[in-house]
Parts: C-alpha cells; sequence; structure tokens
C-alpha cells in the first residue's frame, strides 16, 4: 500500500524547466532538501512545466515535522542548518534575479495550497538592507575555546546553542584561558549586520575585559550565606537585644 502524502511546491521566480541550467537546479534541490528536513520522508515527485515549480511528496506522518521545522526557521528558533539553507536559497535567488515561494496542500487529496514560507531574493527591500554597524557591549556564556598563534587570539564563547567567535590580544586571552568552561561575560566592541530575517546579528566581537559569573544555585546561595557569622548570632537573645535597639533599652 502507497503511503500518504502532502505535497509542497517550491515555485522559483526565475527560470522556467527549458531555461534553468542542471547545476542551478541542482543547488537549488540540495539547499531546499536540508531545509525540509526528514530526507527519508520527503521524495521530488517532478518539475511542473511552464515554470519552474519543484514538487515534492512528504511523507503524511512526518509532514508535521517538516512543517515545525519551517515554522522554526521563520522565528529564527529552528535548527541551524535549517536557517542556513534558507539563507543560501536566498542569496542564490538574489543572484538569479529571481525570487521564490514554497507552498504546502492544505489536506490529502485537494488542489488548494497555502504558503508556507516567502523567499524574497531580488524583492528584499533595499531599506533592509543595513551596512554593518560596531558597538560597544557585553555577551554571556561558556567560554569552550582559546586559541592561536597570532597576536589577535580566537575566543569561542556558546550561547543558547549558538557560537560566537571573539578575538582578544595574547594578554587577555592567557587570562581567559584560566576560565576555559566557566560560564563568563565578555565586554568589549561587536561588528552587527542584519541576516535575511532583519535579526541583527554578531559578526565579530573584540574583548577588551571580561568578567566571571557566578552560575551557583539559589539554595547554594542561602547555604552560603547561612554560613556567614554575625554579631547576632553570638547573642543569648536576640529578639530582646534588637527590641532594644528600637526602643530603648527603658533604664535612665
Amino acid at each position: 500500500m502507497a503511503s500518504r502524502t502532502i505535497q509542497y511546491r517550491f515555485k522559483i521566480e526565475a527560470y522556467n524547466p527549458e531555461s534553468i541550467p542542471m547545476s542551478r537546479l541542482a543547488e537549488y534541490m540540495g539547499q531546499l532538501a536540508v531545509l525540509l528536513g526528514s530526507r527519508d520522508n520527503v521524495h521530488f515527485h517532478h518539475l511542473e512545466a511552464g515554470s519552474t515549480v519543484l514538487v515534492e511528496d512528504i511523507e503524511f506522518e512526518a509532514e508535521p515535522k517538516v512543517r515545525e521545522r519551517i515554522n522554526g526557521v521563520r522565528n529564527r528558533t529552528g535548527p541551524e542548518d535549517a536557517i542556513a539553507a534558507y539563507g543560501r536559497i536566498n542569496r542564490i535567488l538574489r543572484e538569479d534575479n529571481g525570487s521564490a515561494m514554497l507552498d504546502a496542500q492544505t489536506k490529502l487529496d485537494t488542489d488548494e495550497f497555502n504558503n508556507v514560507i516567502r523567499f524574497p531574493g531580488r524583492d528584499a527591500s533595499e531599506a533592509e538592507k543595513f551596512d554593518s554597524i560596531f558597538q560597544s557591549g557585553s555577551v554571556d556564556g561558556l567560554l569552550i575555546r582559546v586559541g592561536g598563534k597570532d597576536e589577535t587570539v580566537p575566543v569561542y564563547l556558546e550561547e543558547a546553542g549558538t557560537t560566537h567567535r571573539c578575538t582578544a590580544n595574547r594578554d587577555m586571552a592567557k587570562r581567559l584561558a584560566l576560565l576555559l568552561f566557566e560560564v563568563v561575560r565578555l565586554h568589549g566592541t561587536g561588528k552587527w549586520n542584519r541576516d535575511d530575517f532583519g535579526n541583527w546579528i554578531m559578526e565579530s566581537f573584540r574583548i577588551t575585559d571580561f568578567e566571571k559569573l557566578d552560575t551557583s544555585s539559589l539554595h547554594e546561595v542561602v547555604s552560603r550565606l547561612r554560613a556567614i557569622k554575625s554579631e547576632i548570632q553570638k547573642m543569648d537573645d536576640p529578639i530582646t537585644e534588637l527590641d532594644k535597639l528600637r526602643h530603648g533599652s527603658g533604664e535612665e
């Protein structure tokens, strides 16, 4: 029995099937495969005539996972490989002076399709494109690597699944190396640019200072506070002594 499938259509507004070079078609298909994921459950069906439309069959049981992956790309919360594939498709489209749309069948055995995600390509607004900017700030994360032979030493920081590549001079790097696999806050100047989603992305970060962050749990902090000895702990009757401080001893 054949498996049930939901069709997806990737329509490229740049070529027609007769004019698109095979190598270019292969590039689009390769990146689209990465974007969709679930490789064992996604199958190329055919290339539609009239315009360049790649039709894929998504096995019914896998389609929710594919849709979730695409939504994650749109919200920039999805897997890094899928987000990168979206960016590469957009760059190819800009080179081809085109744009594209990915549509999905609304349900089994219908001719109705809804847009899943758009690839603006050439249509990206010039107003949305910015030159890189430099801004002072800080970034927190787990220090996972310090190394290099040059005067400018690469420093790698991991934050919420994202790895930031920073740089430091040799003296700074030597001091940072003592905190390898510790959570730190790096201070310095970052270079920022817009990605294909309009989000600001840190391209580089020059470290000027740093500090180790306290990652103790609330229980550990309370335990440390309780361990601190004070004058009150030495009193036989601290409540009475505190009352005297507030209202006086009553003695003339």
